[in-house]
């Protein structure tokens, strides 16, 4: 596969910077030609000399141009444009589409059934639902896996190859209904129709042909999501276009063949439509055993399944991929033992969530300076300063419903857990029974240890999921702190009837520290007793056991906490602005206050919001600052510091060497792979999306669509996780890149995300393992993974519209940062990047805040990596000068534009830039682009570049020859008038 596509606006883009001074060096040569003429006293030229001498200065001129923007700026991209990349070998293929299906038959959970399931694998099926025949593979954007539907495991071939035999007439149906799936875009106005045939659709002599086909019918339902929208909390404001300053919508806009899918009032897409119940009716009134799929990564609500009896088993099959729904029919027809557990939790009511009141849409109304100026700086600017306030505190999924009832038992807390909480955070059924049995603890200072006896006591081969939890001492009005807090997992192997493992879990005691924000501020394991429970969910004991802590363990400057290299002290203080945040105290007395809506829609006095054309960047300067060496002859070449420590003191006499000019290319272009850097004999490189497999409209390369991340997480099992990625990677690898935008892994902090697909859970444990085992696999094959999106990145909603972030640093600390800091912790040297966020943290560009990026992930936890932005769209906002002051050092963009950096002359920018420079250098050094295989192929020059020297040898020779012959006709002309 060859080209690389390249946005025209980019193209454009360059000229433009460049073609300025391209046309001066041309006039120059010309004047200086005709000075050389006049000084010599020639006399005047006569016209043909003239025209001469133009025609050469314009061949002159447009060989300088395309010469600048081939060999410069364009130089990477057009060396991607004319290289062969990759393709993928028959058996990366097999292993892959394997892979998917071995992650699916533990990915998909089970959550209701009667013994009706497994069906008999020669059984009929009728299939009923529109989405049975038009599924979703994944979500949409950067982050899904390339899905070619055409090609890939249907729902219904998924079936089909597990051996059961279809309703041809009702697929037909619906594929007559309509054929394509209404569009996700990452834009403003998404299409969120639904589309359903009418109960009265279906022809008597329709239903009679199913009931004689089979007395079993399956119920498909989906729900997509995708980057940039998040689903719809109100489906009223989606109809009058409120939602998500999106199009309007009208009951026209839902009409498929004169039908639409239409909601309640003040319903969510997380529920059915009145159309979808319809069929639910329909179906039910018709069959006596009805199986309910529900294809989709944000959980729906489901308490309707329990009002009708003939609904005998519910399972979840979330973003399969291109084969996963192989894994549907495994587990459908028993060939495999369903062992997938949820990742968050499911509301009978998710308008119950204590986030449901503050995701959406919140633009602030006394900031029209910012806006405005946003809007001049970027035409396309959205012009919104928006917020979002986490006011859950650290109580997010689970930890609130779990502390909830608790509360609700002790203190009378006006909370039913099971009128609420439909499926807890890790439940999930099999075909056959376990237990679990907890052994003998060890405690020691630092640990807790205990062994797990996991049997099969059923009649049928399956894998359990076990999962351990503590429970801190809480003192009302003290630290905010869980009643439930998952604290180590595992996985067995496929166990047989009557056959038994053991299954060894551990954990540190200092994990289970809370920040304490406004006591020590800094992480704090108080005294009193602890319980470590086993649970088969968050929810339901198994057994536990108690330990007591005599006294309170603080972790300050003399005591660091997990590793840390400066204490994990207050930071973040200034986002947490002025709301009201959840609090355990009296029993969530400030409940209704907390999650209540926005009440003011103002930015507080003393905040302020800066956007791009706000940022005066030499107001920071620091006259002290010594400029630094640049453009030194030292005689080093990037590959010869491959393998030394970070601070080795050649890197300083490296970086010497490094033009300004190169320093801010490397900066600015740093969008989809790094450019070359002569001075320091830095080759180019590429890097690709994503967490579901290669997607790359860059170099028009895509591989074979993986499922979502969160299918990997239900599976609970790390081992597969990395797996997933190692196989996942070798695609990378055949295609030539050298860098993975992924893992992804921000929280499900509310089930409207749309990128929940993107991401594992709602738990930061959970989440943790899961990406540490993907990027080790990263690290196995030499690979440098950006960990994304750093941070606070949890609702899509006017993502890049200046989202001001407010939230608790316990909550930052505990919940949102654990996966990140993980994965940089267990890192043990390998390289590692990190891809912020588009959001700000409180009032600052996450991009840009050295609070984030400097002092939390390169003081505290020791990263040594580059920080690459999110998309450098500018966005009325994303400023580089900005961003390399903050700690990032890459723009994630092609064409430059607002990325390059408008101070390049004092010694504050370039000392910035140089930093900057150093982590990049670093983090390729580090890479399989500096392997011996692969750097000596990427050192030899590009046949193009070879071209392009050969044609302008001949152009050169061409022009001296016409050049001499111009002159010396002139020359003999003059000679004959004298």
């Amino acid at each position: 596969m060859t080209g690389i596509q390249i946005a025209w606006e980019d193209v454009f883009s360059v000229i433009s910077q460049i073609s300025g001074w391209l046309i001066g060096i041309g006039v120059t040569v010309v004047a200086l030609i005709l000075i050389l003429i006049f000084a010599g006293k020639a006399g005047k030229p006569h016209a043909g000399f003239i025209r001469a001498q133009s025609a050469i200065a314009a061949v002159l001129i447009v060989a300088l141009m395309v010469n600048g923007i081939l060999l410069g700026q364009l130089s990477n991209l057009i060396t991607s444009a004319f290289t062969e990349m990759g393709t993928l070998s028959e058996e990366t293929i097999g292993t892959s589409q394997q892979t998917v299906e071995d992650v699916m038959n533990e990915g998909i959970v089970l959550l209701e059934n009667d013994g009706t399931l497994p069906l008999d694998s020669t059984a009929n099926l009728n299939v009923f639902g529109w989405a049975s025949t038009n599924p979703v593979y994944g979500g949409t954007g950067s982050g899904s896996g390339t899905v070619d539907a055409s090609t890939a495991v249907s729902l219904l071939s998924g079936l089909e190859n597990a051996g059961f035999s279809l309703n041809q007439e009702l697929s037909d149906f619906y594929t007559a209904y309509r054929s394509d799936r209404p569009e996700i875009t990452i834009n403003n106005g998404q299409d969120w129709t639904l589309p359903e045939p009418t109960a009265d659709s279906y022809t008597d002599e329709m239903l009679e042909n199913a009931r004689a086909f089979s007395d079993t019918a399956l119920i498909v339902f989906s729900r997509p999501g995708g980057e940039g929208a998040d689903l719809p909390n109100d489906m009223g404001a989606v109809l009058d276009g409120s939602y998500n300053q999106g199009t309007k919508y009208t009951n026209a806009s839902y009409q498929n063949n004169g039908d639409y899918a239409d909601f309640e009032a003040g319903s969510t897409y997380l529920e059915l439509s009145r159309t979808e119940r319809d069929l639910v009716d329909l179906v039910t009134a018709n069959f006596e055993k009805v199986i309910i799929v529900y294809n989709g990564s944000n959980p729906l609500e489901l308490g309707w399944t329990e009002d009708y009896e003939q609904i005998r088993g519910v399972l979840v099959c979330s973003s399969p991929g291109a084969t996963g729904f192989n894994s549907l029919g495994n587990i459908l027809s028993g060939a495999v033992n369903p062992s997938g557990k949820t990742v968050d939790t499911w509301l009978r009511d998710v308008s119950l969530s204590p986030t449901s009141q503050n995701v959406g849409h919140f633009a602030y109304d006394n900031v029209q300076e910012i806006t405005q100026a946003a809007k001049a700086h970027w035409e396309r600017a959205d012009g919104v300063v928006s917020f979002v306030n986490y006011v859950e505190g650290i109580y997010v999924g689970y930890r609130f419903y779990e502390t909830a009832y608790a509360e609700a038992l002790e203190n009378g807390f006006a909370f039913d857990y099971d009128e609420t909480v439909m499926y807890p955070f890790g439940y999930g059924l099999s075909y056959t029974t376990f237990t679990q049995e907890l052994g003998e603890p060890t405690i020691t200072d630092t640990t807790v240890t205990v062994d797990v006896t996991v049997t099969n006591t059923g009649s049928v081969a399956g894998k359990d999921v076990v999962e351990l939890y503590y429970t801190p001492p809480y003192t009302n009005g003290g630290i905010e702190k869980s009643e439930v807090n998952l604290a180590a997992f595992g996985k067995t192997s496929e166990l047989a009837p009557n056959q038994s493992e053991v299954i060894t879990l551990s954990f540190d005691l200092e994990d289970m520290a809370s920040f304490d924000t406004y006591g020590t501020g800094c992480y704090v394991l108080e005294a009193g007793t602890y319980t470590v429970s086993l649970r088969t969910d968050a929810h339901t004991v198994v057994d536990s056991f108690d330990f007591t802590l005599a006294s309170t363990i603080v972790y300050d400057e003399d005591n660091l906490h997990n590793g840390d290299l400066t204490v994990a002290d207050s930071k973040l203080g200034f986002a947490e602005g002025e709301v009201t945040y959840l609090s355990r105290a009296d029993g969530f007395a400030n409940y209704a206050q907390a999650v209540a809506a926005p009440s003011s829609y103002s930015l507080p006095d003393g905040y302020e919001v800066t956007g791009a054309g706000t940022y005066d960047v030499y107001q920071y300067n620091n006259d002290a600052d010594v400029m630094p060496t640049t453009g030194a002859d030292n005689g080093l070449e990037l590959v010869d510091l491959r393998g030394l420590d970070y601070d080795d003191p050649l890197w300083d006499q490296l970086l010497d060497q490094m033009t300004i000019s190169e320093m801010v290319d490397l900066i600015a272009y740093g969008g989809y792979g790094t450019v070359e850097a002569p001075s320091v004999g830095k080759i180019a490189t590429l890097d690709a999306d994503g967490p579901a497999g290669v997607n790359s409209s860059v170099t028009a390369s895509y591989g074979m669509g993986y499922c979502g991340e969160i299918s990997l997480a239900q599976t609970w099992n790390t081992d597969l996780a990395y797996e997933y990625a190692y196989n996942m990677l070798q695609e990378f690898i055949e295609f030539g890149f050298n860098g993975w935008y992924a893992p992804s892994m921000n929280m499900h902090r509310s089930p409207f995300g749309g990128r929940n697909f993107e991401y594992y859970s709602e738990d930061s444990l959970l989440s943790a393992e899961m990406a540490v085992a993907e990027c080790q696999a990263a690290y196995d094959h030499d690979v440098y993974p950006y960990i994304k999106h750093f941070a606070f990145n949890e609702q899509e909603i006017n993502r890049n519209g200046m989202l001001c972030t407010w939230l608790t640093e316990q909550s930052a600390r505990e919940i949102y940062l654990k996966p990140f800091e993980a994965c940089v912790k267990a890192s043990n040297g390998n390289t590692l990047a990190v891809m912020s966020s588009y959001n700000y943290v409180g009032t600052t560009w996450a991009g840009a805040c050295s609070a984030l990026l400097n002092d939390i992930l390169r003081g505290e936890w020791g990263f040594q990596g580059m920080v690459l932005t999110d998309y450098f769209g500018n966005y009325g906002y994303m400023d580089a000068d900005k961003a390399i002051r903050g700690g990032s050092d890459a723009m994630l963009g092609t064409a430059g534009n607002d990325a390059i950096l408008t101070d390049q002359t004092s010694a504050t920018s370039v000392l910035a830039m140089r930093n900057a420079c150093h982590n990049i250098l670093y983090t390729v050094a580090n890479s399989r682009a500096y392997s011996p295989e692969v750097y000596m192929e990427a050192t030899a020059m590009p046949a193009w570049q070879v071209t392009v020297f050969v044609v302008d040898g001949v152009l050169a020779a061409i022009l001296i020859v016409l050049e001499a012959l111009t002159l010396r006709g002139y020359l003999k002309k003059k000679k004959v008038r004298t």
